[in-house]
């Protein structure tokens, strides 16, 4: 030990914690504690990242470190070699009284605190903790997200009317939120780009400078928050013009419009610039107001009190085995279309790819039936594909991706989370998309070599997998269908030659 004993103790900041008003610094005042906040270099070298992900999560640590020593707040803020090398380092140096720090977001995380000797107070950055999850599971056969959506809006008194029922005489909307495009070629609310200042000038520099970090991706151009305020005016700005909107084309897909009226709030919400709550209450206050339609309100608070606390909900309860499930023996690479390192034909792949190279994001329906689709049918290993949306996605996490991947998107889970398989072929695309206008492959063909991948490949899944899939009553048609198509034998030579141009970056 070189430092004097300090009868304070530090609180611990983590990357993902990055509020001043919540956690064991919310009642903390200027010399009172110090703060700790690690920038690890080993978790900067683990992953090839997209440049935007890597830069919001350092600018967004700077910028509050800036925040808070200007309130007066005594900041040690180190790039160590690991957290636990930053922390050592720190005790070392200022020999605290203890070390407090907010539950980490991560599996991993948590036992390397208990490990330390950190002491820790609950997460207060969902509005459902684990333990009430676990305490909603409990004994329920299915953990069916709309029976737990419900559950919360009951509880927490969102949307609901005096009497106890819905907001609307409904808990569900999305009958009215599954339209494809429109036709009339409207402007979709545009994001207020933020400026970037000196402190995103010397993050960005810094990532270039460092040879033991490798990114990709387009630079940022102040789409993404790296401060409380800026998380808040974006929130103010979706409500105003991307709510009222947002409803009935949640689900659609174009190639030239990366947003739609997504509010694109995520990113900040994983990294606590801004708290569930006050999200769902600025959208529930626009719709009481009479600003915002019943089925635009809706659909985006289920999105958030909903789907993201159920997604959290089900890391927590199933961890740490939930990282290993790969119930349909899936082996395969993440595909060089994905990662940017081949062109492809495939237009909706080429148009997704393309917005996650301009912004290091694209919207859940991308995610689920472009990307996730395609790595579900091709059979792309499910913690491959995690390790690849965490690295890329700029709202990416382990929470966050795992059971999104695992039980969502690929099935690998065996349907705990999901009932079906998310695999559809091109009809699906064409749909609810403008992808397949000019793409050269045929949605409706399945064999030639003008048939839609994701046809092809839709029949194969069904086929390779139909032992596995047999037991799901979801899928019964979709199974019978294959002993009646005359061409199953070509289909399927079609799909393993689409998988061949697929691993030599060719489609």
């Amino acid at each position: 030990m070189t430092g004097t004993a300090d009868e304070r103790p530090t609180i611990w900041l983590l990357g993902d914690q990055l509020n001043r008003d919540v956690g064991p610094l919310a009642d903390r005042e200027p010399g009172d504690c110090r703060v700790l906040l690690v920038e690890s270099r080993a978790k900067l070298a683990s992953k090839r990242w997209h440049v935007q992900r890597a830069h919001l999560v350092l600018s967004a640590i700077d910028h509050l470190v800036a925040e808070l020593r200007d309130e007066g707040f005594e900041v040690d803020h180190r790039r160590a070699p690991s957290l636990a090398d930053g922390l050592a380092a720190h005790r070392n140096e200022h020999r605290p009284a203890e070390v407090i720090a907010m539950s980490p977001m991560s599996w991993d995380g948590r036992v390397l605190l208990e490990r330390h000797g950190v002491t820790t107070v609950p997460n207060v950055q969902f509005l459902c903790s684990p333990d009430e999850f676990a305490g909603w599971a409990d004994g329920r056969n299915r953990l069916v997200m709309e029976d737990f959506y419900r559950w919360q809006r009951r509880r927490l008194g969102v949307l609901i009317e005096p009497d106890g029922e819905p907001a609307g005489g409904r808990w569900n909307y999305d009958d009215e939120n599954r339209e494809p495009p429109p036709a009339d070629g409207r402007s979709w609310p545009p994001l207020t780009p933020f400026e970037l200042d000196e402190i995103d000038t010397a993050v960005l520099d810094r990532l270039r400078a460092d040879d033991h970090v490798e990114t990709w991706g387009q630079p940022p151009v102040g789409w993404w928050p790296v401060s409380r305020a800026q998380a808040l005016a974006r929130l103010d700005e979706f409500v105003e013009h991307g709510l009222p909107v947002f409803g009935p084309h949640e689900d659609a897909m174009l190639a030239d419009e990366a947003k739609l009226a997504h509010s694109t709030l995520s990113p900040a919400l994983n990294l606590g610039l801004l708290d569930p709550g006050e999200v769902v209450e600025a959208a529930a206050d626009a719709y009481r107001a009479g600003r915002v339609p019943i089925n635009s309100a809706e659909g985006f608070i289920r999105q958030v009190m909903g789907w993201r606390e159920y997604v959290w909900g089900l890391y927590w309860l199933w961890m740490p085995d939930y990282r290993n499930e790969n119930g349909l023996d899936a082996t395969r690479p993440v595909p060089p279309a994905f990662t940017g390192d081949a062109p492809t034909d495939m237009r909706c792949v080429g148009s997704v790819v393309d917005r996650l190279d301009q912004h290091g994001w694209t919207h859940h329906i991308e995610r689920l039936m472009v990307l996730g689709n395609l790595a579900l049918t091709t059979g792309v290993d499910p913690l491959a594909m995690t390790e690849w949306m965490w690295a890329n996605f700029v709202d990416g996490a382990e929470w966050v991706m795992l059971p999104n991947v695992i039980g969502m998107a690929l099935h690998a889970d065996g349907g705990r989370m999901a009932t079906k398989p998310y695999a559809s072929g091109g009809a699906y695309i064409n749909r609810m998309s403008d992808f397949c206008k000019g793409c050269r492959f045929d949605p409706k063909k399945r064999t030639g070599d003008t048939a839609c991948p994701f046809t092809s490949l839709y029949w194969d899944f069904l086929a390779r997998n139909r032992h596995a899939l047999a037991g799901n009553h979801r899928l019964a048609r979709q199974l019978a269908n294959l002993d009646r198509l005359r061409d199953l034998d070509e289909t399927r030579q079609r799909a393993s030659e689409v998988l061949a141009l697929l691993d030599d970056g060719k489609l």
